[in-house]
């Protein structure tokens, strides 16, 4: 485009010299005409010039507009085309993280189904531990009980057949027994004693006492009464008596204190007694009263009401 427009001026230059040329050589008449139209010529040459010349300026500008809308074409065509290789990676991403999550929520799936069914079968074998154990114990129950019954009904029938086959000895047994039951109080151990004293075998005593009618607990209660009739006693040396005669613990504990007495005239009397056989200082007749038995407060009542 520069080149077209220099060989224009060019042109223009050589025009206007060769128009001035031929105005000067014909003549003074036409002078001013002939200047006239090679003036215009050469103004025509110019602007043409001028026109050629914007364009060529213009050019290059809208050869850099082309450039850059060319550049920035390519500039989206590359991103489209980089949009377009990074979707297929893309979408590979999603589809990986897609089967993941499915996966790993299949896997959660599956674990929590393993706990439910180790959880229903630790339950189920609880329950059949449970059931079996009920049962065994059911079993158990059901056996004790049957051997319970046969046990009695054995001890029954050996009563029975004792009692269809009583000996006469036996049957003397039980009369002596009743008969000193009812004359004195006894306990169970020492009417077994009294009939084997008094010639009884051992069996023919024990049976004779375990077949009257006695309540071994009022014996206690009328033996504890009858001692304290006829001598003194503490409540302890009492209990001690009872047991002493084989009245049991708890049957002597009930008779002592089911009987009418004042502990504190026992200790009185006890004093008294001590006295009538032997001298005492007033401390030792209340160690006596209290290593027989007696609380202090009674011992020392009793020193008291004898004189010491």
């Amino acid at each position: 485009m520069e080149t077209i427009l220099m060989i224009l001026m060019l042109a223009a230059f050589a025009g206007m010299i060769v128009f001035v040329a031929f105005a000067f050589m014909k003549g003074k008449n036409n002078r001013f005409k002939n200047l006239a139209k090679s003036g215009g010529f050469l103004f025509a040459l110019l602007v043409l010039a001028v026109i050629v010349g914007s364009m060529s300026d213009e050019a290059p500008v809208a050869e850099e507009v082309a450039v850059e809308a060319s550049a920035e074409d390519k500039e989206a065509e590359e991103e489209a085309k980089q949009e377009e290789e990074a979707k297929p990676a893309e979408e590979e991403a999603q589809k990986e993280q897609e089967e993941q999550e499915a996966k790993e929520a299949e896997e959660q799936a599956q674990k929590e189904q393993e706990e439910q069914e180790a959880k229903e079968a630790e339950e189920q074998a609880q329950k059949e531990k449970e059931e079996q154990e009920a049962k065994e114990a059911e079993e158990q129950a059901q056996k004790e009980k049957e051997e319970q019954e046969a046990k009695e009904a054995e001890e029954q029938a050996k009563k029975e057949q004792e009692e269809n086959s009583v000996t006469v000895s036996q049957e003397q047994a039980v009369g002596a027994a009743q008969s000193y039951i009812d004359y004195t109080a006894f306990s169970k151990e020492g009417l077994i004693e009294q009939l084997e004293f008094e010639g009884f075998s051992q069996d023919d005593a024990s049976y004779g006492v375990e077949n009257i009618t006695v309540d071994w607990r009022e014996q206690a209660v009328n033996a504890a009464q009858g001692y304290i009739d006829y001598t003194a006693f503490s409540k302890e040396g009492l209990i001690e008596q009872l047991e002493f005669e084989g009245h049991k613990t708890d049957d002597a504990s009930y008779a002592v204190e089911n009987i009418t007495v004042d502990w504190r005239e026992q200790a009185v009397s006890a004093a008294q007694s001590y006295l009538d056989y032997s001298s005492f200082s007033r401390q030792g007749l209340i160690d006596q009263l209290k290593f027989e038995g007696y609380s202090t407060e009674d011992a020392t009542y009793a020193a008291d009401q004898v004189g010491l």
